[in-house]
């Protein structure tokens, strides 16, 4: 569904009463302006208006009603088709939520398309229109402000993980945490998760602040700071990625520690218990000729040595640390 449309002159907004294509072409004849229009998760019938509106190239109008895209730049023709990754945290479960949002832009139009619970353009739309010297550069400020929100999502997000990572380590060097092997993986698959996100987004910001989009010459230096701040996010995904390795790699040690620590204990008692188990198990073969078989301090002999043989075992098992 159509969320917003305006059009914006000299920075100021003006809303549209009516069609869209008629307002705008009354807009044109007045001088310099470009129109917005903000959709949410729109069906193919929806979006079909807009694409002959506006010309849009029906590859680029495709992906922008499935979704599913991964973050590039691409142009059609007069129009550049950028995709941005949103991220949403989720605090009840630790998940990463991933939507999408795609964004159409000409030298007088700009389309955003959202799909996902992430990142809502209203306070995008409303920060702008508070910056009028922005606005003035045209469509292109629109862009740099969805990229500026979505990036700086991604700041909030890489926090979060951070704390959630800090938790897992806490536990894995707590004696009396349970198993947090699966935990440790499912961190690990939304850090990987972000990194798809965040990481391709890279070489299209790094194009627009080379120069390398025509269309997006005069925001150059508002790009560069996306920039700035992307690159700091990714340098961080890539140092969670590999803490969660090291976390991994700690948590299975200890684990294997313990397992043999459990396994050093039971081979102690099981020498232990071969002791007596040894020594009555002579006894009652029933031989005529045995020592102390028919003398009445027999029976208190062989236990006393049982109960000896027992005590140094024990003690010197646990001297080394075996019990």
């Amino acid at each position: 569904m159509i969320v917003d449309k305006a059009i914006y002159a000299g920075g100021r907004r003006s809303d549209i009463d009516g069609d869209i294509s008629d307002a705008f072409d009354l807009a044109r004849a007045d001088g310099e302006c470009f129109l917005w229009i903000g959709l949410f998760e729109p069906d193919e019938a929806e979006f079909e208006h807009i694409k002959d509106e506006l010309k849009l190239h029906p590859l680029a109008a495709e992906d922008a009603v499935s979704a599913h895209q991964r973050p590039k730049m691409e142009r059609y023709d007069d129009t550049l088709f950028v995709v941005l990754k949103t991220l949403q945290y989720i605090d009840e479960t630790s998940d990463i939520e991933v939507g999408e949002i795609m964004v159409f832009l000409g030298h007088d139009f700009v389309v955003t398309v959202r799909h996902g619970a992430g990142n809502p353009l209203g306070p995008v739309r409303k920060r702008l229109e508070e910056s009028p010297e922005l606005l003035k550069h045209g469509a292109t400020a629109v862009l740099y402000a969805v990229c500026d929100e979505v990036v700086d999502r991604y700041g909030l997000v890489v926090h979060e993980v951070e704390v959630d990572i800090i938790g897992l380590e806490r536990s894995v060097f707590d004696p009396s945490a349970r198993d947090v092997t699966a935990d440790i993986y499912s961190l690990k698959r939304e850090v990987l998760e972000f990194r798809s996100a965040e990481d391709p987004l890279v070489p299209v910001l790094q194009d627009i602040v080379k120069g390398r989009v025509a269309e997006c010459a005069g925001t150059r230096e508002y790009f560069r700071d996306v920039l700035d701040h992307l690159l700091l996010v990714d340098g961080q995904v890539d140092a969670h990625n590999e803490l969660l390795n090291s976390v991994l790699t700690a948590h299975l040690a200890l684990l294997g520690k313990q397992q043999n620590e459990d396994m050093r204990k039971i081979s102690a008692w099981a020498a232990i218990i071969a002791v007596p188990t040894a020594i009555a198990g002579i006894y009652g073969m029933n031989f005529e000729h045995m020592p102390e078989l028919h003398s009445a301090l027999g029976y208190p002999l062989v236990i006393t040595v049982m109960a000896i043989t027992c005590v140094v075992l024990f003690n010197k098992l646990r001297k080394n640390k075996w019990l």
